[in-house]
Formats: structure tokens, sequence, C-alpha cells
């Protein structure tokens, strides 16, 4: 299921929504334009490691080139020449800032074209409206928030990985979450795939939702054991979904929602 829009109007330009979008895209691409060394320095230096946080230690690392030419990362090692591949290992200096946060300079952070195309698009159709719910400046705390507790509930899944996290979908999951209590009812054109065909349908997004988080628990089970599967932090979906759904009950819950349809029309 891939959201495309959705039918709710609001009542203004959502420029927290916009700048948070342009944000990811400009870190994105200092990423891809820096030689592979230093974009594998800048995740190293700038991603968000669980095992930094549960240790209180900043794991300085190394990196070295197979022979495809790939940069592989490696997390508290120090040695100077790795004996299996013949290369040399460059040692990655200590981090110019506390570990903790990277939780935040993480969250802007993307691996692949890909991975921040979803999630801008997934930030764009459900994050205007609750930011219109919300306020800019709430909203901005909110997407944070949720951010954080994403980040605390992949580290509580693997509180030893010494893999760096990176990505937005933390926060996009709890505007998410928001999203699901304030406007379940709200119709989504959504892209759905029939093996070789694609079709479009509007869907409820109490449905839409429901079932993307319905995904990230069975993924996050499967998961279970091991780094995440397949490099996707499923259990930081999983809580920042929750924390979403938490929060915006705390703030207001459905009836932020009413409020805001009822002043998106009248406008």
């Amino acid at each position: 299921m891939i959201p495309i829009r959705d039918n709710n109007p609001t009542r203004g330009i959502p420029l927290i929504t916009i700048f948070l979008i342009v944000l990811n895209i400009y870190v994105y691409y200092q990423q891809v334009t820096l030689p592979a060394f230093g974009n594998d320095l800048m995740t190293g230096t700038f991603g968000f490691v669980p095992y930094e946080l549960t240790h209180n230690a900043d794991l300085v690392g190394a990196v070295h080139i197979d022979r495809l030419g790939h940069v592989i990362f490696h997390p508290g090692e120090r040695a100077v020449v790795a004996a299996a591949t013949q290369h040399f290992l460059i040692p990655l200096g200590p981090a110019p800032h506390p570990h903790w946060i990277t939780i935040f300079t993480a969250m802007f952070m993307h691996g692949s074209i890909a991975h921040i195309g979803g999630n801008m698009l997934f930030l764009w159709v459900f994050g205007k409206n609750v930011e219109d719910a919300l306020g800019k400046g709430t909203f901005l705390f909110f997407y944070l928030f949720c951010g954080f507790v994403a980040a605390l509930a992949q580290t509580a899944s693997s509180p030893d990985s010494m893999i760096p996290n990176i990505g937005a979908s933390g926060a996009i999951a709890g505007v998410m979450g928001a999203y699901f209590v304030l406007w379940p009812g709200s119709k989504v054109l959504t892209l759905l795939s029939l093996g070789f065909f694609w079709i479009l349908r509007e869907i409820s997004a109490g449905w839409v939702l429901l079932f993307w988080i319905a995904l990230q628990a069975a993924m996050a089970y499967f998961s279970m054991g091991g780094e995440a599967t397949g490099g996707v932090a499923y259990f930081a979906h999983i809580g920042g979904f929750l924390a979403g759904i938490l929060l915006v009950i705390l703030l207001g819950g459905p009836s932020l929602g009413e409020k805001q349809r009822r002043a998106a029309l009248k406008k």
C-alpha cells in the first residue's frame, strides 16, 4: 500500500511539514554528494547507535573498502590492517558531540533515494493535517518527541546493536499514529499492488494505517533475535506509532481532528 493523498483539507500552508521535508532532502543531498568515505564517516558520526546509548560509550570505529569498492563501517574496531581483506582500516575519530544527540541527527539522514522518497511521501500525506490540528510549534515538538521514543524502542529491542540507525520513519510513524486517532474515516487515495499490476483505490485512513502497523508488528516479530530485518528498524516504527497515539490523545484526542476539519471546511 502506497498512500498518494488524502481528502482532508487544511487551513493554510503546512510550513513545518514542508520545512522538515526540505531539511531531510538537503541532508540527503549532502550525504550523496560526499565521497564514499565521507558518506560513511557522516553515517558513523551522526547515525544513532543503540550500543552507544546503553553503554554510555562513543564507538570510534573504522572503515575499509572491500574489493568491490563497498565502504564498510566497523564500529569499535581499532586495528590498522584487516588481514582477511588485505585492505587498510581507516580509523574514525571521536564524535564531535555528545553521542545522545545522534538520536535527533539520525532522524534527518537516509540510506537511499527509495528510503527518503517513501518517508517524505508519508510525511506529506499524513503530516500536513496533523500540523494543522496541533499548531506549528506543537507539531514540531510532537515530531521530534515521537522520533525520540522510536529510537528508545529500537534500543530496547537491540540494546547491544552497533549498527547505525538512520531515517525519519520513527518520527513519521508518530505522525501516522496521530492521524489514526484524529481522522480514521478520511479517505486516502492508495496505490495497491496486485502481483504485476497496480491499481488506485480510495481507502479509509484507519484501514491503511492498521495494515501498515500490523505489517510492522509482523516484521518486528520475525526480526526478533537478530538485527533489524533488511536494515529496517521495525521496533522504532511501532514505538513511534504508539507514542503518536498516546501523545495526541493527551493533547486533545479526536476532538482536535473534528475542530480542524470543521475549521478547514469553513475556510
